[in-house]
């Protein structure tokens, strides 16, 4: 039987068993096995690349900055820091909602994840929106949606996979994140400060600059970590790496002896949460690294690149046609199959075309993160859900607010270069 007809079933048969629950790890890992027995690819470069594509100094970062983001929830820090944007953003309509967004700006300046943002800041929040006076479907959604740049704004554990399967610097991933994270942000206020105020939704209360002033105090654990990482890689002192074990140790002796909310018996309990979610993550890269050589042998960056010129060979249109492609499989995908499937393939044909390679990055993984609240899949409502009791169906609505806002982000970051590459040094600009 022809090759082409066999792919083609052992596609359909893995699209299935995706549909049906099976973990997308084992799904690629399938395709993986049933590609090579078909196309004739030696099985021994299954185990040899597994093992291989983790044998990576650049990788520990990443289950040191998934530990981060439990330290700082279980320390009582991410409540601090939350308690600080609520008191700079009082004095306007929506303040509460803005702060729950600035607050997934702070927590994400210091864990890297999207869903351990949007579950600890929604936990923290979302009752007292709702006391607030906001509608609880729209105070889930704002948290749902204020998780997405938790993978924006370094440090993000998706730059460091990105930045490991495309050979790019991660310190320099992390940089060129951080204005477009704070415009992700921007994006977002705007939209609960539009919708707040035609609602009427929230307190309004004088700004208090003795409140801001005590609420930064409290709050200077929180401040300090962000500052070890962000000072540390953009200065050069701290590699990634390193960075994450310093905000490690930061973390847990502030939760142990500072604030005193982290126990000694709760430890096992902690690393054991971290370790679960670096157990999903690490076989996904893995396996990536397999899935690339079978897609290189099979020509699908050739023929991505084709149906991608059929539309035009501009930069503009080049961009255009890869963000649509991220957006939809980011509609039916995690940030990280996204980014491991596509970014090998799109990555080399924007860069032919002249796209900056760090620009691009930024590109593909706002796009990736937007996904988390688009539907069917979209991730951060999931957890909303979750956290909030507030059915799925019911915070889609509210969440496409938050989308149309996101999407005017994500092209001024596409088509102004500057936001990704101003503050990356040896850069032309």
């Amino acid at each position: 039987m022809d090759n082409g007809i066999l792919l083609g079933a052992l596609s359909v048969g893995v699209i299935v068993l995706f549909l049906i629950g099976v973990p997308i790890f084992l799904v690629i890992g399938f395709w993986v096995v049933g590609a090579s027995l078909i196309i004739d690819f030696t099985l021994a470069n299954v185990g040899v690349t597994l093992f291989e594509g983790l044998n990576f100094f650049g990788l520990l970062s990443l289950p040191l900055f998934i530990l981060t983001g439990d330290l700082i929830a279980a320390a009582g820090i991410a409540r601090r820091l939350a308690d600080f944007a609520h008191a700079c953003m009082s004095w306007l309509r929506g303040g509460l909602g803005l702060a729950t967004i600035g607050s997934c700006g702070l927590f994400a300046a210091i864990s890297g994840s999207n869903s351990a943002t949007t579950a600890t800041i929604g936990g923290i929040m979302h009752p007292l929106l709702v006391k607030d006076g906001y509608d609880t479907r729209f105070a889930a959604a704002t948290a749902a949606a204020g998780g997405t740049v938790g993978i924006i704004i370094p440090p993000s554990i998706i730059f460091i996979v990105y930045g490991f399967l495309m050979n790019l610097s991660i310190s320099d991933l992390f940089v060129a994140g951080i204005l477009p994270g704070v415009l992700m942000v921007v994006a977002m206020m705007g939209v609960c400060w539009w919708a707040s105020r035609r609602n009427g939704w929230g307190s309004v209360s004088p700004f208090d600059m003795g409140r801001v002033m005590r609420t930064a105090r409290r709050s200077y654990l929180g401040f300090f970590a962000i500052f070890i990482v962000i000072y540390g890689i953009y200065s050069g002192v701290f590699s990634p790496t390193e960075a994450a074990a310093i905000t490690v140790g930061f973390c847990l002796l502030a939760g142990l002896l500072l604030t005193r909310e982290i126990k000694w018996r709760e430890l096992p309990d902690i690393l054991l949460r971290s370790g679960q979610l670096t157990g999903m993550l690490a076989p996904m890269i893995a396996i990536s690294i397999v899935m690339q050589q079978v897609f290189g042998l099979l020509g699908a960056a050739d023929a991505v690149a084709a149906f991608v010129a059929w539309f035009g060979n501009s930069e503009t249109v080049v961009l255009l046609v890869c963000m649509a492609i991220v957006l939809a499989a980011g509609c039916i995908l995690e940030s990280l199959p996204v980014t491991v499937i596509f970014a090998p393939i799109l990555a080399p044909i924007a860069v032919a075309h002249g796209v900056d390679p760090v620009h691009f990055s930024v590109i593909f993984l706002v796009g990736a993160a937007i996904g988390f609240i688009t539907p069917p899949f979209g991730l951060n409502l999931f957890v909303a859900s979750g956290v909030t009791g507030i059915p799925y169906s019911k915070i889609v609505r509210f969440a496409m607010l938050y989308l149309g806002g996101l999407l005017v982000a994500w092209l001024l970051t596409a088509f102004v270069p500057w936001f990704s590459l101003v503050l990356l040094p040896n850069v032309a600009r």
